[in-house]
């Protein structure tokens, strides 16, 4: 299984998957994990910072892991909700809520799949989902996520850029332009960032702030 700080459960939705995902939690500690993190995301943190996320609403974090980013959004009173492929981060994420005395919403889910009515979901976060799923199901999460939000919802992506060159970490690194051809014709690219990495803080990282759509994605010119 790929191994860095930004991963947690696949977005797959095989059998096997879910069999490799739950055997890992079940072997490890959550909080031993390569890709545990008791804080939120760079991505996460600064789109609150800088007012991208609505103060208000429903926030889901697809493949929350162990829940990090859905209590630090819950702690600043949003309906958080999380989703993870692994019932072991799901057990995780729902104990480290009950210790904070924070009310989530954290349940097993597939990205590819999510179990939430069309334009239901105010803002979305992905902190290293994204990067785990096949490139032929990509097209498929991306229609997931689009369907969920609301009109003109907020999504906060984060992933290991190609410029990750360790072999620790998922073996697909996309590159900026990949995911901006995959999701410019749904949403629309507010900002995006780079952190580069280093042996302490884990690999180099793109996020991405992105607004959906309400207007048709404009024809080449």
């Amino acid at each position: 299984m790929p191994e860095d700080r930004t991963r947690k459960a696949s977005g797959g939705s095989s059998k096997e998957s879910r069999a490799q995902w739950q055997a890992t939690y079940e072997r490890t500690p959550y909080d031993q994990l390569p890709w545990f993190d008791p804080g939120p995301s760079l991505g996460v943190v600064r789109a609150v910072e800088e007012g991208f996320l609505p103060m208000t609403g429903a926030v889901l974090d697809v493949g929350c892991g162990a829940g990090s980013n859905v209590l630090y959004l819950a702690g600043l009173g949003y309906r958080a909700h999380g989703i993870d492929l692994s019932p072991g981060a799901v057990v995780a994420a729902r104990a480290r809520a009950e210790r904070e005395g924070l009310k989530v919403d954290v349940q097993e889910g597939d990205a590819l799949a999510l179990r939430f009515a069309d334009e239901s979901i105010d803002a979305l976060v992905d902190n290293g989902c994204f990067h785990t799923i096949p490139i032929g199901r990509r097209r498929r999460y991306a229609s997931e996520v689009h369907r969920v939000l609301r009109p003109d919802g907020r999504f906060v992506l984060s992933w290991v850029a190609r410029e990750h060159t360790s072999e620790r970490g998922p073996p697909h690194r996309p590159s900026l332009r990949e995911v901006t051809e995959l999701l410019e014709s749904r949403f629309l690219f507010v900002r995006t960032g780079f952190r580069p990495g280093g042996e302490d803080d884990g690999p180099s990282v793109y996020f991405a702030f992105l607004a959906r759509r309400t207007e048709p994605y404009p024809p080449q010119r």
